[in-house]
This record gives structure tokens, sequence and C-alpha cells, in this order.
């Protein structure tokens, strides 16, 4: 009897050749497992944000594919689970309030008003953003307009969260406070989570497993397992063990950028592009 866990979902020797002919990942394969925070690290242009568009359904591989695993089913296609995309930027409306922002997936699902702002209401409350609901997005830090992006996210009750650097353009405590908060909420709510940073930090701090990517063409140049115990918190930070997945990390993100060439926002050192 065949008792191996049934994956969240498997990308089978996908490639991406776009049409103007750049080569933006070579045969990649990897399999995600339920409850897994997967973060997705390396140099500018390695194609991290392509895999994960490539996983959330937006692009499609030239080359392979991507299965979608639900309910111990397989779906060759189109996402088996229900998944959502959390950007680079917060990407919330200006003229809407922060509830308006929150509530607008079950809007568009036809979700009943008074079950929508339950459900709104519970969502901010995990972000810490419950007093904030009737504020607009300029009145609001960047930090609480992620987690308000954040909130939006979680209001459909996914069960797969994929983040393209969230926190990149945020200040260092604001970055390591959401950090700590993404991981709370990844626990109680059980998710599994798939995160792209440039940040060797931030990728040891969250991770089950870091995925190292080479650039030109994207592939995988490693996998390291984060074996330490959740929760975490800032003792981990300033630990010996911390600081030695650190230095792995670095140096193969070295030797991921090694031979490609200097390039335009490349970076090595962990530090957000």
């Amino acid at each position: 009897m065949n008792t191996s866990p049934v994956p969240v979902v498997e990308v089978l020797s996908a490639e991406k050749v776009f049409g103007n002919g750049t080569r933006a990942l070579d045969p990649i394969s990897l399999t995600v497992q339920p409850g897994e925070f997967i973060t997705l690290l390396g140099p500018s242009g390695c194609g991290k944000s392509t895999l994960l568009k490539m996983i959330a359904n937006l692009i499609e591989p030239s080359e392979g594919r991507i299965n979608w695993w639900r309910g111990g089913h397989e779906a060759v296609g189109k996402p088996g689970r229900k998944l959502v995309f959390v950007f680079q930027d917060a990407t919330l409306m200006p003229w809407a309030r922060v509830a308006g922002n929150v509530r607008l997936p079950l809007d568009l699902a036809g979700v009943d008003r008074g079950e929508a702002d339950r459900r709104v209401a519970a969502s901010l409350d995990l972000v810490g953003l419950s007093q904030f609901g009737r504020h607009y997005p300029r009145q609001l830090s960047g930090g609480m307009q992620m987690r308000a992006s954040i909130a939006r996210a979680l209001v459909d009750e996914p069960d797969l969260l994929l983040m393209d650097e969230p926190f990149g353009a945020l200040d260092e405590i604001t970055r390591n406070r959401l950090d700590a908060d993404l991981l709370r909420l990844w626990q109680e709510k059980n998710l599994t989570i798939i995160f792209v940073t440039h940040s060797i930090y931030e990728a040891v701090f969250l991770s089950t497993r870091v995925i190292v990517m080479a650039a030109r063409p994207g592939r995988i140049l490693r996998e390291v397992t984060i074996d330490e115990p959740h929760p975490r918190g800032e003792a981990f930070r300033v630990s010996q063990a911390f600081a030695g997945y650190a230095r792995e990390l670095q140096h193969l993100l070295v030797e991921a950028s090694h031979g490609a060439g200097p390039q335009p926002g490349d970076v090595v050192a962990g530090e957000p592009a």
C-alpha cells in the first residue's frame, strides 16, 4: 500500500522560453508537501517569480507540466487547490476602504454580504488591523498596507499561499515583524506557503526548505532544509544555528552567481534588490 503523502503541487520538468527566445527556466522539478514553507532564493534573473507564476497558473510552461492535488486527486491543467497570490506591492484599490479591499474576493465570488463581513472582520483581526477597516490605504503605513493585502489573501480561506517578495520594500524592523506574523499565520491557518525573496536572513527565519536557484537560464542549484523547531523568535535570529544556515546559503548564492557575469540588480549578499 502506498503511504506516501499526497503533495500540494508538483512541478514536473517544467521549463519556460518566452516568445522573444529568452530561456527563463531550464527544466525544473519540485514537489511541495502540505504544510511546507518553501522559499525560492537566488540572484535576480534566476526565474524565481516565473516559477511562482507557473505554479499559480498565471503563465504556462513551455514544456513539462504542473500538477495540483486536492483531496487525494490529481488535477492536471488547473489548480486543484484554493490558492492565492500576494504580489510585491500591496495593490490595494485607493478609492476603497481597507475593509472593502479585503472583501473584494468575496464580492467577486458572490458571497452573502453578512458572511463576507464576518470573514473580513476575522481576517483583519488575524493581521492586527481590526481598528483600521474604515481607513483608506493612503492612511496606512507601507507595512500596514501589506498586512491588508495579506488579509485579502486569507479572507478566501486558501490552503496554498504564493508570495512574491511581499516585504522587499519595507524597512528591516517592519520586515522582521511581518516575517514573525507570517509564521504565526502559517501555523494557525495550516497553510502551505511558497515564498520568493532575495534575503538570506528572511529565508532562514521563515523556511522549512530553501530552494536555491541559479541564473541564465534559471535552474535549481540546491535544496537546504532548515531543520529548526517552530515557533521561531528573536533568539533564533542570533543563534549559531541561524548563522550556520546563513553562511551555507551565502556560499550557494555565490556559486549560483558564478559564471553568469555581473548584471544590474544582482544580489549575492542577501539584501533585497
